[in-house]
Parts: structure tokens; sequence; C-alpha cells
């Protein structure tokens, strides 16, 4: 199994109850703290779910730092990961992480099987959180809140912080999956399909 093929398995299974739903976005490839690293897939509705995919061709070398920095920022997040690495793997997660295995079915196809059950992160880094806004959407949101035009102009990094520091961070939270639900066009963007098995 590749990473490839469990992804598209996790699409059609997984995550097949969001293909039509409205109020839920589904990327490939979210970048994090400035694209620093990728989520695999992200799902964006009333929370930030982010899955990382490591099959049985991956290594684990990357993970550690994955696993913090997706700490940071998302609500939710759960590892898919092959047979191979299963057990190594689940020594670098949080316990609110979610774990699934993916492991090739008797017909070729990809099962997944539910080891651990994903909870909600209890400490996001509210800058880190803020990052994934555009500046200019930092900008509006923060003129909507009576900031000054000069303070505006200020690189973006001062905009976060400021967020970060004037906004709760719920209403961050809801600012921000608001800004991201609102983006006319992601790159990655799975657009939704009448075909539920495609």
């Amino acid at each position: 199994m590749h990473d490839r093929e469990v992804r598209e398995a996790l699409h059609r299974k997984l995550l097949k109850e969001y293909q039509n739903d409205t109020n839920t976005l589904v990327l490939d490839e979210l970048g994090l703290r400035h694209g620093t690293c990728r989520v695999d897939i992200a799902v964006v509705n009333g929370y930030l779910h982010g899955y990382e995919i490591k099959s049985d061709a991956d290594t684990l070398q990357r993970l550690p730092g994955q696993v913090s920095l997706y700490c940071a920022v998302l609500d939710r997040a759960t590892l898919v990961v092959g047979e191979k690495h299963a057990e190594k793997a689940r020594a670098y997660l949080p316990d609110w992480w979610g774990v699934e295995v993916a492991t090739e079915g008797p017909h070729g196809g990809i099962e997944f099987d539910t080891v651990q059950l994903y909870k909600t992160n209890p400490a996001i880094d509210p800058v880190a959180l803020a990052e994934l806004l555009w500046a200019p959407e930092a900008a509006e949101i923060l003129r909507r809140l009576g900031t000054a035009e000069s303070f505006l102009r200020k690189p973006r990094a001062a905009l976060y912080r400021y967020l970060a520091q004037v906004v709760e961070l719920k209403e961050l939270r809801d600012l921000v999956l608001q800004a991201l639900k609102s983006r006319a066009r992601w790159r990655g963007q799975r657009p939704p399909s009448s075909d539920a098995c495609s």
C-alpha cells in the first residue's frame, strides 16, 4: 500500500459523508505555519480535523515534527497508518489523536480499523491558528474590530499576534473556520461528487 492508495480509500470510505455536505470543506494538503508542513487531508466544518497518512511504504522520520505542528493548530487529528508502523507510530501521539489502521482487504481494497478514537485538542496555540488566515483576511477581521488602519499595514506576523491577543480562542477558531470555508477555490479542494463511490 502506498500513500496515494490510502488517501483515495480514505476519501471514498471514511470521508464519504462529507462529499455533498455544503457546510464542509475537504482539502488535500492544507499548509500549516505558512507551509512549514502540510496536513494530508483536512476536514473543515465546525472543527478543523486533520488526517496524516503513513502507509507501509512511508517512514516515521518526520512524524514527531508533524505531530508537534498539528497539535498547535488542529481541533482534532487522526493518524491513518499501515500495519507495519501502527504500533511504533502510536508512541509519538498525544492521547487525543485518533488512529486508523489501514490494511489490504481480501479483494485488494483498503480497509480501516479504528484502534483509537479521536478527542478534542486541549491546547491550541492561538497564533498558529491565526496563521491559517491570509493576511488580508486577518486585516479585515481586525478592521471590523476597530483596529487603526496604520496598524493594519504592519507585517502579517504582527497582525496574527495581535489577533490572537484581542480575540478569545473560541471566537478566533470560528472566524478562521469561516474564512477557510469562504475562500472561492483552494488548491487541493475536492469538488462535491454526485457519485459517492467515484
